[in-house]
Parts: C-alpha cells; structure tokens; sequence
C-alpha cells in the first residue's frame, strides 16, 4: 500500500490510550529484553525459554523484509534512446558547462544525460531559446553507479515538439522499431503491374474471410 498506517485509535481509546500504549510497550520490553553475549551473537533473557532471536528463520515472516539483488543481465530490453530536450547547465561557472549540456528526456523514467556541446547546433550555446522546443533524440552511452545522470550522445534533431512526424518519429526510435525504407531487393519481390488484383482462379483455391 501507498500508505503505511503505524497506529489507529479510536474515540474509545482516546481516554486510555495513553496508558494502553505504556503497558504494551513496557510489556514489549519486557519480552524482548535481549542480552549481548561476548561473540556479539543476541539472545533472549534467561526468563524466556524461547529460541534465540539471531536467526531470522524462526521470526515470524510478518518480521521479514526479503531482498535481493541483480546478480546478471540476461537481455537488454530497452533500446537506450530517449526523446526529450537540450539545454544549458545551471552552473555557469563549472568546467562541465563548457563541455556538455544537459538532456532532459520526455519520460521520466529515463534518466538525464550529460551530452556533450560538440553534438549539439552551432549557435546552442549562444541562443538556447531558439531549442527549448526542440525534439532531439539521445542514445545512453554509459551511467555509472555513482553518479545521478548518465552520459550520451545526440543522434539527431527531430523537430518542434507537438508536431506528428516528429514526436512518431521519436516514438518509434526509442521503442527500437526499423522505420526504414524497404530495400529494392524487397520491393522488387512485389508484384509490379498496378493496380494488383487477385485473379479469379487464385480465388478460387482460397476461403474468402474479408
């Protein structure tokens, strides 16, 4: 769930609620009051016959956060291209502002990129505005582990934002779909006398399900 209820009262409790908490917790204490032996190893007080509490198997699964982690990439799925926007570093006194610009992508589940300045127009630097609604496509490079953005290059320039063919464009290169045009080796495996009908004989041999 979204969210997390850590205590719920009603207008009943209201009156002893105050208490009702301290006997519980005092109660609490006092059944897991635990004791640090030389080996660092914890147990529960000599009054509790119950098991020792360093095993997480024997806690009740209520208890238990399961973890895991990523131990090796089998397919990469993504095509790490993004569709989003340029536009300068807010720091205009650090070295990296004359070397990269950031890439804003439109979704945000991608992270930012450092692109560098050389990928981007000319006149970027000196007239930002004239991009700030500018369709770009960016690759990912590389993202390391320690840093929040990741770096990349500019494939190319879509065009204004809002327009079909440009944000289709964007779509269809970031999902990896080849929007190419066809070889003449596949066109010409085309029938070649248009318009093209299918004979009657063909029609014939064939279950009509239009």
């Amino acid at each position: 769930p979204d969210v997390i209820i850590e205590a719920q009262f009603d207008d009943n409790d209201a009156e002893h609620g105050q208490d009702h908490l301290q006997d519980t917790l005092a109660d609490d204490i006092k059944k897991l009051s635990l004791d640090t032996g030389e080996k660092g190893e914890v147990h529960r007080t000599k009054q509790d016959d119950g098991p020792k509490v360093n095993d997480p198997r024997l806690l009740p699964d209520k208890f238990l956060q399961r973890t895991a982690k990523v131990v090796y990439i089998l397919e990469k799925k993504h095509s790490r291209a993004a569709t989003g926007f340029i536009k300068l570093l807010a720091d205009k006194n650090s070295e990296l502002f004359k070397r990269c610009a950031m890439f804003s992508p439109v979704d945000h589940r991608v992270p930012r990129v450092y692109v560098s300045l050389a990928d981007c127009p000319p006149d970027f630097v000196t007239r930002p505005e004239d991009y700030s609604n500018m369709l770009f496509i960016c690759r990912i490079v590389d993202w390391k582990e320690d840093s929040n953005f990741a770096t990349g290059q500019l494939a190319k320039s879509l065009g204004q934002a809002g327009e079909i063919e440009p944000e289709t464009e964007g779509i269809l290169t970031e999902y990896g779909v080849d929007f190419s045009d066809f070889s003449p080796e596949a066109l010409a495996c085309l029938p070649q006398s248009l318009p093209w009908v299918i004979s009657p004989g063909e029609m014939a041999r064939r279950r009509d399900l239009r």
